[in-house]
């Protein structure tokens, strides 16, 4: 089973080669590939005006497992020999945009550093993240309510055909008893 993440890969910073600045007329692009999927590599378009700081503004649409726990991105230039040499790499926890106080699918705008084969920092890449929620795995239209415009999803609160619903932040029953 898995889950279809959007990615969009915005744009990048600082890349740099050598300790140089990245110039213009090399082909960047961005590989977003998933731990829990060997297979699947999507890749973004070359960006060969951009230079150190290019820009792709691209969406990527790819299913992860359950089981997932990073997503790597790295962004890589093409070389005259015609084969790729990685610019800088970021290993993104799944749990940076599932789970936690962000709502399945809405827009996430992220950041991260971007580290270099030796180690060293190399520059920004910068994306959005959305987590698209099928219309089987979502709450029916009779679960679910607006406010001001915005949907809220959760559990009934009552069965007399009451539209209100109750939301929150699940949290661990202790043994009570024993602390009194």
């Amino acid at each position: 089973m898995s889950r279809t993440m959007e990615i969009t890969i915005l744009s990048a910073e600082n890349l740099e080669e050598n300790k140089k600045a990245i110039k213009e007329n090399i082909n960047t692009f961005v590989t977003v590939q998933c731990d829990g999927s060997n297979n699947e590599l999507n890749a973004t378009k070359l960006d060969s005006k951009g230079g150190s700081y290019p820009s792709w503004n691209e969406k990527l649409v790819m299913d992860v497992p359950f089981h997932a726990r990073f997503i790597t991105i790295e962004v890589k230039y093409k070389t005259r020999a015609n084969s790729s040499t990685s610019v800088g790499m970021a290993r993104i926890p799944i749990s940076d945009f599932i789970g936690g106080y962000v709502h399945e699918n809405q827009l996430q705008f992220l950041s991260y550093r971007l580290w270099d084969n030796r180690v060293r920092r190399n520059g920004v890449v910068n994306i959005s993240v959305r987590l698209k929620v099928s219309q089987k795995n979502s709450c029916s239209n009779s679960m679910s309510s607006a406010v001001n415009g915005v949907p809220v999803t959760g559990v009934p609160v009552a069965g007399n055909g009451s539209t209100g619903v109750v939301t929150g932040i699940p949290a661990v029953w202790l043994n009570y008893q024993r602390n009194l």
